[in-house]
């Protein structure tokens, strides 16, 4: 983390290695603490297309929003960042419009300069406290960037969503917005985000998962020919998402080809089931794949969780609704199921608070979208609210500066909070 600001969360998943929980910084209690006759409650506001907040200063809280409708006639979108009101959610501070183009959830950090960086469309852009643009850079593929990651040295990595043709990394400079090496050209197409550790960056592309290193001598990503994993092998798996770095172990989830158009329930392609895989970061040839659900036309979105505290990782099938924890064995390298929830509509990011063991999840249901609160080592329901939300959610949460967390479900935010 030490290429963000020192904030709880600075950016998404609450860091490049993606463990969706909160960092330590100042001003941020330690969980809901959800006690018995208290109740979750939700105030919503209508957005476009919400992706992601982020914690700067205590009581800062930045939203990452998109414009949508004018990819659908080919035209490129913009993106657009809110200072809010952390309780009434309202823009405090609001950038103009930044450009875009193809249209594809991006991302947003606060770097340890104090900055804003926004990654959307083809374009990356740097914005002050006060949401006023500083630099931008267009990047160099004609594809939708999904994101990037912040080194512990400062520099910023993105990388193109690409389905057929190679996936391309850059890295930036973070105070020039301009390219601090050469791009890299993956040896295959990657739709998941990047995540990294260290001043490592690690990519999932649609058969294998494989890493690079920053290399100070040479100034320049280099691509580690000891670590891949080939996950899809012989197999009629579909694609990996995101994965997440627990420090030893890489988590992530395949069967990643869906249908999604406003909910993932039934979106699955492939008539397998989704798995779990694991492969450790110092060996790539101890790996593991376990099925999630176990039920064919299984799919997903986003990755696993992983609690380093508890060894416990849960797993999800969003197009079966079926929500799965085990508890990992480090010394026998094996997953024991811990319990299971179904029907159970998950699909989102979640947010983990290690210190009360509570899980945030969405559940969609009813033709709606309900944010639940679970216990992460017994699958017992702490809390649930119902939002005002018809689609369901794939994108971001994020923690409040109080007993609160903020849940962006592409046509609003909600601010969930204890009653």
């Amino acid at each position: 983390m030490k290429g963000y600001l020192n904030s709880p969360w600075p950016c998404e998943d609450g860091g490049p290695q993606r463990l969706q929980r909160p960092q330590s910084g100042e001003g941020l209690g330690l969980g809901l603490g959800l006690r018995a006759g208290e109740v979750l409650q939700a105030t919503t506001r209508r957005t476009l297309m919400s992706t992601m907040t982020v914690l700067g200063a205590p009581g800062e809280v930045y939203l990452l929003t998109h414009t949508a409708l004018r990819a659908q006639i080919g035209l490129p979108t913009t993106a657009r960042v809110e200072r809010i009101d952390p309780h009434s959610l309202q823009p405090m501070a609001r950038s103009p419009a930044l450009k875009g183009g193809p249209m594809w959830p991006g991302g947003m950090a606060i770097h340890r300069n104090g900055d804003l960086y926004v990654v959307y469309g083809n374009h990356a852009h740097r914005l002050n406290r006060q949401c006023e643009p500083m630099a931008c850079f267009a990047l160099p593929v004609q594809e939708p960037y999904n994101s990037f990651v912040v080194l512990d040295n400062g520099l910023i990595v993105c990388k193109n969503l690409s389905a057929s043709t190679p996936a391309r990394l850059t890295v930036l400079e973070p105070e020039t917005l301009r390219p601090a090496c050469a791009d890299l050209v993956c040896p295959e197409p990657s739709i998941a985000r990047l995540s990294a550790m260290g001043n490592s960056v690690y990519v999932v592309g649609v058969r294998c998962i494989f890493r690079y290193h920053w290399n100070a001598a040479v100034h320049a990503l280099e691509r580690d020919p000891d670590w891949c994993f080939d996950y899809i092998g012989p197999s009629a798996q579909t694609y990996g998402w995101d994965v997440v770095l627990d420090g030893a172990h890489a988590w992530f989830m395949d069967n990643g080809l869906h249908r999604y158009r406003h909910r993932m329930l039934g979106a699955g392609v492939s008539r397998t089931a989704n798995r779990l895989i694991r492969v450790s970061l110092t060996d790539a040839n101890d790996h593991q794949m376990v099925k999630v659900s176990g039920l064919v036309g299984g799919s997903i979105t986003n990755p696993p969780l992983v609690d380093v505290q508890t060894q416990t990782v849960v797993g999800f099938d969003s197009a079966n609704a079926v929500l799965q924890a085990w508890r990992f064995d480090p010394q026998l390298r094996g997953l024991t199921p811990l319990w299971r929830k179904a029907p159970f509509g998950s699909a989102s990011h979640m947010l983990l608070y290690p210190d009360k063991g509570e899980l945030v999840v969405n559940d969609y249901r009813h033709h709606g979208e309900e944010v639940v609160v679970l216990d992460i080592h017994t699958g017992l329901e702490k809390g649930r609210v119902r939002l005002a939300g018809l689609m369901q959610g794939v994108v971001f949460p994020s923690p409040g500066w109080s007993r609160d967390f903020y849940w962006s479900s592409m046509g609003q935010l909600a601010r969930v909070f204890i009653a």
